[in-house]
């Protein structure tokens, strides 16, 4: 028999651990004296305690090494764990390979244009909406609230109820900037269903992964909003793959101070 020390030569497993596995159960003593309390171990359990460590250096919790351990001679139970463990890390080593590169662009970016990074550019994904929407072709981009206008007086009697998240947003069909004549669809997440109206028509819109980058502050500022996500798309691997369009946070609706509106500039993209 093994006093707890020696054991913890033996196996390279700390007496603070070896305590901590007795507690959970994990890895008992072989004996335990009634009035001491010493532990002891016999030499047949230090492949076991091997066991526990490899399992840990694999980045397996405690938990779910006990669990493995019940199963440990059954081979292709544990080959199924480690598939699985497999697949994890995998994941993440993709997703630090995913944040290296962002940490990498910003870095060159700062250091090649000596500036402040005015406008964080995220990825993520807009989940399924059901929305109303009204699409007109309008004379320019500041006539968009007459869409709006249309939107709120076609559906005032229906009792929409807005979408939980509610989204707010305009979508630019034309692809390009055009001075008069825009094609411009405005959109509100809402739930229930509701029969389309004379202009309004209701639809489910599928999820999209988009860049996109909000702001605090006029619209004047969109275009410098879009050359950070073009840039963030650019140096990131993405490519664009739909029609941009804005999510109105803080609108026109709720506020007449163009300082206070927050708007995100989203622009719909795929892996290259």
């Amino acid at each position: 028999m093994l006093k707890i020390g020696e054991f913890s030569k033996l196996s390279r497993i700390s007496i603070r651990m070896l305590r901590h596995y007795d507690e959970i159960g994990l890895l008992v003593p072989d004996n335990t004296d009634f009035f001491t309390s010493y532990r002891y171990y016999s030499e047949s359990q230090l492949p076991v305690a091997g066991r526990i460590t490899a399992l840990k250096d694999m980045g397996f919790s405690l938990a779910v090494i006990s669990e493995i351990m019940k199963t440990y001679d059954d081979s292709e139970a544990l080959v199924r764990f480690l598939e699985i463990k497999q697949a994890e890390e995998i994941y993440q080593v993709k997703e630090a390979k995913h944040r290296l590169q962002l940490l990498e662009t910003a870095i060159r970016r700062l250091r090649e244009d000596g500036v402040d990074m005015n406008y964080n550019v995220t990825l993520k994904e807009l989940p399924e909406r059901y929305v109303a929407s009204v699409r007109k072709i309008i004379p320019s981009y500041n006539q968009e609230g007459t869409l709006w206008g249309i939107l709120m007086q076609e559906t005032a009697a229906l009792n929409l109820q807005n979408g939980d998240p509610c989204y707010t947003l305009a979508i630019f069909h034309d692809g390009e900037h055009k001075e008069s004549d825009v094609d411009v669809e405005v959109q509100k997440s809402v739930k229930g269903n509701y029969k389309n109206t004379e202009n309004v028509v209701f639809k489910t819109v599928a999820p999209i992964l988009i860049a996109s980058a909000t702001y605090k502050g006029s619209y004047e500022k969109i275009n410098e909003v879009n050359e950070a996500v073009a840039n963030w798309v650019r140096d990131n691997g993405y490519e664009f793959n739909g029609l941009s369009f804005c999510i109105y946070h803080v609108s026109p609706h709720e506020t007449q101070n163009s300082d206070e509106l927050v708007t995100e500039v989203c622009y719909p993209v795929k892996k290259k």
